[in-house]
């Protein structure tokens, strides 16, 4: 009996360490998983659409034009890839209440969606360069397709979460939450060209950073749906750093879902980006942006950003300037470049002086 319970106990024993070994590993494979990717895919897309003033369409050629492909290559290890442009070709409006342009955002929108998705499965971060925000529909989608238990943090001073009823413009690029969410079924009448895209995405993965310019109703949305939202009140009270950590956890307590990013560049205060076309005082620094992408690099977990809303076409050339290098320090922060420096690779001393004459 002695021998049989000694037995057992042994049994239970080697079952206990192969149950710690099997956590270690788990973790170890996860750790080694949630590694940021030394890959990027850069997606352009000309489209202004969703908005009514001239010039967003020019930002992706304005972004290269300044050194983005450059400048994100000299990022230590990273291999940049430009996928090209998004063309949208003429198409026949439809109507609908309220609702500007829909034929064409939506025709933008799926064959973003689709290179989206190409760019993911190639093993890369996609970085979306707009355009107006409502592309945005066409990113998530992409990415969605690809993981979808992604998380999306939005960081904007507007919410985005009109719908053809809610918003006073009709300009859709103040809709694409509402087009995302599967919640907003309802709210929706049925959209014409839009078949291609079923709204699968929660709005339980949803979080806001940097909103001050809400309207009526998508405040009630965010309260209905309890949406970890950090306006500028809030990251004023808790510090930047607090606050995306803060929707980071909410949204993802066991940090192990993929993390897309969609960047309006009029989060920024307006004196750090003044050409874009719905500017909001009082919004963040840029180096509170820069600290929040650097935060999120770091989780290991970021594998698509958008950055739009710059618009060449307003404010002088000062202002262009200033609005375009906040967007490429935006998104060298979100791919890795430190503010530190980095050591040259390899390199273990400074070059030694020849004294021999």
């Amino acid at each position: 009996m002695c021998e049989v319970l000694a037995v057992k106990m042994f049994v239970n024993k080697i079952k206990t360490k192969m149950n710690i070994f099997k956590v270690l590993v788990r973790n170890m494979s996860q750790e080694k998983k949630w590694e940021p990717l030394k890959k990027v895919g850069i997606i352009g897309v000309p489209f202004e659409k969703g908005q009514k003033k001239y010039g967003v369409s020019v930002a992706p050629a304005a972004l290269r034009y300044a050194g983005l492909i450059q400048q994100l290559s000299e990022i230590d290890g990273l291999d940049v890839k430009d996928y090209g442009d998004i063309e949208t070709p003429g198409i026949e409006e439809v109507k609908m209440e309220n609702m500007a342009h829909l034929a064409l955002v939506s025709a933008c929108n799926k064959k973003l969606s689709e290179r989206v998705s190409q760019v993911l499965r190639d093993d890369r971060v996609v970085v979306t360069i707009g355009g107006d925000h409502s592309i945005g529909v066409g990113t998530v989608d992409g990415h969605y397709q690809v993981n979808n238990d992604m998380i999306l943090i939005w960081v904007d001073a507007h919410a985005d979460i009109n719908t053809n009823k809610t918003s006073d413009s009709g300009s859709v690029h103040g809709m694409p939450v509402a087009l995302l969410v599967k919640e907003f079924n309802n709210y929706w009448p049925y959209l014409p060209t839009m078949d291609w895209q079923e709204p699968l995405f929660s709005i339980k993965s949803l979080g806001y950073i940097g909103l001050r310019s809400v309207d009526h109703y998508e405040r009630l949305a965010i309260e209905k749906y309890n949406v970890p939202t950090f306006a500028m009140e809030d990251v004023e009270e808790h510090g930047i750093k607090n606050s995306i950590e803060h929707v980071l956890n909410k949204l993802d307590p066991e940090n192990k879902r993929p993390i897309h990013v969609s960047f309006d560049i009029d989060a920024l205060d307006a004196l750090e980006a003044p050409s874009t076309g719905t500017p909001v005082r009082g919004g963040l620094s840029l180096r509170e942006a820069i600290n929040l992408m650097e935060i999120v690099y770091a989780t290991g977990r970021l594998r698509a950003v958008d950055l739009v809303e710059i618009n060449p076409a307003l404010g002088n050339e000062n202002d262009r300037k200033q609005t375009i290098e906040a967007g490429l320090c935006v998104l060298k922060a979100a791919l890795g470049f430190s503010r530190r420096g980095t050591a040259p690779r390899g390199v273990k001393d400074l070059p030694i002086q020849d004294h021999a004459h």
